[in-house]
């Protein structure tokens, strides 16, 4: 792999963490968010430290030849680790055992990091290695035990949670069954790298070479390993994609309604547009029922009863006919009242029904009243 089979990836995955970085403000005292961000940094941190330019940048920016392969070793087993912790707080919460559960995971994993920095501080490696470090120090002391240490690891982790998320996707469905197969097919990429590099290291001891395991087939296994990983982790959250997805569909279609009833009540709009979403969209559910409430005198529910009619006689659906019913009732209903303001009369009627029929159908009611109102053609009354 070259440097922009590592850098490639890592820009995805910094837009993936940006993308995210005002939810993970706001839900930060949420664990498993942070678990989240933690995997994405790491990750991301992981394929741009590992790129061979990368690393003869930090070796000689620290002065120390070699310094990169603790660091990435290191980065790479801490996002191994929120990988498990991750996993342990979709299956088991937050309770204090897992609590527990998760400190030990971190515990074991700051051992390790510590190992892997005190061989190498042991460990002469005085030729710049970019590619095949770990092969042409296999038997080196201490640089070996460093590289036996990451791949122990590497391999442990690789095999415990592939074996954990097949076992639950079995009683699961949906989204989070899609992330944890993906999860089982990104580490057993990622495990493959991590054999692949322990086969090159353990043919050099036997006095063989087969480096290009290590420097040919590992890394294209350890970056397609490390995406799929990743995405399996944020597949789950495709649920909440989707629910914001209709909320922001909802919000939209509210929009011709909302608008005509502000201008005709005179009225400014309630929120920013730099609120969050759902804010919004509460806020313009309730400008619609309020302005409703000032339209009713002049809404008639004969009027809806009889265009819904003439829509299902047409072959529209119920729902269709119903929204399209409502929908040309309130512009009836804003004609009528533009009318009375220039002559002063006041309606006959309270229309307190036809409101109640409509007020009664909840958000993606309204919605969809307002998208067919925003589809009414100049000349509808005409029509009637």
């Amino acid at each position: 792999m070259s440097g922009p089979d590592y850098y490639v990836p890592a820009v995805a995955l910094g837009i993936a963490f940006v993308s995210k970085l005002p939810g993970f403000l706001r839900r930060w005292r949420d664990p498993m968010v942070r678990a989240v961000a933690g995997l994405l940094v790491m990750s991301g941190a992981g394929f741009a430290l590992a790129a061979p330019p990368t690393i003869a940048v930090v070796n000689r920016w620290v002065g120390v030849p070699n310094v990169s392969a603790p660091l990435v070793y290191a980065i790479l087993s801490v996002f191994n680790t929120f990988c498990i912790v991750l996993l342990v707080y979709w299956r088991e919460g937050y309770g204090e055992g897992v609590q527990r559960q998760v400190r030990r995971w971190f515990g074991a994993c700051g051992g390790v990091i510590l190992l892997l920095v005190g061989c190498f501080a042991l460990g002469e490696a005085p030729v710049e290695r970019l590619r095949d470090l770990d092969t042409h120090y296999a038997s080196t002391p201490w640089i070996r035990e460093m590289v036996v240490v990451y791949l122990t690891w590497h391999i442990v982790v690789g095999v415990v949670v592939p074996v954990m998320c097949w076992r639950w996707s079995r009683v699961v469905d949906g989204w989070l069954r899609a992330g944890l197969l993906t999860l089982v097919a990104g580490f057993t990429f990622s495990t493959s790298f991590g054999v692949a590099k322990a086969v090159a290291v353990i043919a050099r001891w036997a006095g063989g070479d087969l480096d290009f395991l290590s420097t040919d087939v590992a890394p294209p296994l350890a970056g397609l390993g490390a995406v799929l990983t990743t995405t399996g982790f944020l597949l789950p959250q495709g649920r909440r994609a989707a629910t914001a997805w209709e909320a922001w569909q909802t919000y939209r279609w509210m929009g011709p309604l909302w608008r005509r009833l502000r201008t005709l009540m005179g009225l400014p709009a309630t929120t920013t547009w730099w609120e969050p979403l759902g804010s919004r969209l509460f806020d313009r559910e309730t400008d619609i029922h309020d302005d409703l409430l000032a339209l009713a005198p002049y809404c008639d529910l004969r009027t809806m009863t009889a265009r819904r009619d003439r829509a299902l006689d047409d072959g529209a659906s119920p729902e269709d006919a119903w929204a399209l019913a409502a929908a040309t009732m309130i512009a009836l209903a804003i004609r009528a009242k533009e009318s009375a303001a220039g002559t002063g009369e006041e309606p006959q009627e309270t229309g307190t029904a036809a409101l109640g029929a409509l007020l009664g159908t909840g958000t993606r009611g309204i919605a969809r009243i307002s998208r067919q109102y925003g589809a009414l053609r100049p000349d509808f009354a005409a029509a009637q």
